[in-house]
C-alpha cells in the first residue's frame, strides 16, 4: 500500500510541553503493576508443584489472566473516551490487591484462577486510561511519552522473577502477600496522578467546547481498517513470541540446560531487562526516524535471532534472547501511536482494543503453547515460535501517514 496521507490530528494537550514528572509517576505506577503480574509468572514452577499442574493447566493460568484483561480494556476504553474517570486507576489497582492476596492464600487451583482473573480486571482498567494520561502528558512527542509509560511496566516485569527468586520461592505461596505493599504505594500515586487528570481533562474539555472542532482522519475508512488489521497481525507474532518466553522460558533452560529454578529465573530477568531497554529506544527512534521503520526493524529484525535460538548452547542462548528482547520491545509504543493517529480522537478506545488484544494473544499462546509443550516437548514450541516474526513482512502494506512529517 503506498499511499502517503495526512491525519488531522485531535487538538494538543493544554500544555504544549511534555510533563515528564507526570510521565515518571505513570511509569512507576506501571513498574508496580507490571511488577506484580510478573510475579504471577514467576512463580509458576512453585504453582506447578504444588497443585501438581500440567503444562496446559500453567497456560490457563495466563490464559485467565490475559483474557480478563483481553476482554474488558477495549470496554473501558470506550467507555472512559466518553465519560472520563480519573480515578478509576486506584479502584482498578485495587482489584490486583486483592487478586494478590487471593493468591497468597488460595488452597486450589480454582481460587488461583480467581486470583488470577483479578489481576486482570485491574490491568483492564490500568492500561487505557494510563495510555490516555501518557498522550496527554506528551506535549506531542507521543511515542516517546508512550516509551516512558512502557518501559515502567516492562522494567517491573523484568524485576518480578528476581523478586520471586529471592523472596517467594524460599517462603513459599503465602509470601506472595507482601507484594500488596506495593499495591497500595501504586494506589496513592494513581490517586495522585487522577487529580491532575482531572483537571487537565475540565481545561481541555473547556477549549474543545469553544473552538467547536473535533479530531478526524482524512484516510478512507477501507484503508484505516486494514492498517489496523495488519497491526494487529503484528501484535499477534509480538506477543506470541514473548509469551513463549515469558511463561516457558524457565522451563525450557531446566529441560534443556539443568539448570535450577533460581538460575533460569535469572535469565528471565535478563530477557526482560532487555525488553525493558529496547521499550525505552523504540518511542524516541520513532519520533525521529517514523514509527513506520520501526515497526519493520522491530519485528521483521529479530527473526535471524529467533530462528537460531532453539539451536544455540546456554551461553548463546543468553546472548540471543537478550538480542531478541531489545529489538522485538522496541514495536509496540510504535504501533500504538500509530494506530492512535489512524484512529484520532479515540485514544482510550485503540489503547484499549491493541492492549486487549496484546494481553488476549499473550493469554492465548500460553494455552495453545503449554498444550504443544505436553504434547511435543517444550524445545519443540521455540522452534515453532522462530518463524513468527517472519509475520513483520506484512509492514510494508502499512500507509505511510508520517512521510509528510519526516521531509
Amino acid at each position: 500500500m503506498s499511499n502517503s496521507i495526512a491525519t488531522s490530528a485531535a487538538p494538543p494537550s493544554t500544555n504544549d510541553q511534555t510533563r515528564f514528572r507526570v510521565l515518571g509517576a505513570i511509569s512507576f505506577s506501571h513498574f508496580l503493576n507490571d511488577m506484580i503480574q510478573s510475579l504471577i509468572l514467576a512463580i509458576y514452577p512453585l504453582l506447578k508443584g504444588e497443585f501438581n499442574l500440567s503444562f496446559t493447566q500453567i497456560g490457563l493460568i495466563t490464559l485467565t489472566y490475559q483474557i480478563t484483561a483481553s476482554l474488558l480494556q477495549p470496554v473501558v476504553g470506550l467507555y472512559t473516551d466518553k465519560h472520563p474517570k480519573p480515578y478509576s486507576l486506584s479502584v482498578g489497582m485495587g482489584a490486583t490487591l486483592l487478586g494478590l492476596l487471593l493468591l497468597a492464600v488460595a488452597p486450589n487451583y480454582g481460587t488461583v484462577l480467581l486470583a488470577a482473573a483479578l489481576v486482570g480486571t485491574g490491568s483492564s482498567i490500568f492500561h487505557p486510561e494510563s495510555s490516555r494520561i501518557a498522550r496527554l502528558a506528551s506535549g506531542g512527542r507521543h511515542a516517546l511519552a508512550q516509551s516512558i509509560f512502557q518501559v515502567g511496566g516492562n522494567t517491573g516485569s523484568a524485576v518480578g522473577p528476581l523478586l520471586a527468586a529471592w523472596i517467594i520461592i524460599p517462603h513459599g505461596q503465602s509470601s506472595v502477600a507482601w507484594f500488596a505493599l506495593a499495591a497500595l504505594l501504586a494506589m496513592v500515586v494513581l490517586w495522585k496522578i487522577g487529580g491532575w487528570y482531572r483537571r487537565q481533562h475540565l481545561n481541555s474539555a473547556g477549549k474543545h467546547k469553544k473552538s467547536g472542532t473535533a479530531a478526524v482522519s482524512s484516510l478512507p475508512p477501507r484503508t484505516v481498517a486494514w492498517a489496523i488489521f495488519i497491526l494487529l497481525v503484528l501484535i499477534f507474532s509480538k506477543y506470541f513470541y514473548l509469551t513463549s518466553i515469558s511463561s516457558y522460558y524457565i522451563f525450557y533452560l531446566m529441560s534443556k540446560f539443568h539448570l535450577s529454578v533460581q538460575s533460569a529465573q535469572v535469565h528471565l530477568f535478563v530477557f526482560l531487562f532487555a525488553v525493558a531497554a529496547g521499550t525505552m529506544l523504540g518511542g524516541p527512534i520513532g519520533d525521529r526516524i517514523g514509527r513506520k521503520r520501526v515497526i519493520w526493524g522491530s519485528i521483521l529484525g529479530v527473526a535471524p535471532f529467533t530462528l537460531a535460538l532453539p539451536y544455540a548452547d546456554l551461553m548463546w542462548t543468553g546472548v540471543l534472547t537478550f538480542v531478541i528482547g531489545l529489538i522485538l520491545a522496541s514495536a509496540f509504543s510504535a504501533i500504538l501511536v500509530f494506530a492512535q493517529e489512524l484512529v484520532p480522537g479515540k485514544v482510550g478506545a485503540v489503547s484499549g482494543m491493541f492492549f486487549g488484544f496484546a494481553f488476549g494473544m499473550g493469554g492465548i499462546g500460553a494455552a495453545v503453547l503449554g498444550s504443544l509443550a505436553d504434547t511435543h516437548g517444550i524445545e519443540y514450541v521455540y522452534r515453532l515460535c522462530a518463524y513468527l516474526p517472519l509475520l513483520g513482512m506484512l509492514t510494508v502494506f502499512l500507509p505511510n501517514i508520517e512521510r509528510h512529517r519526516l521531509r
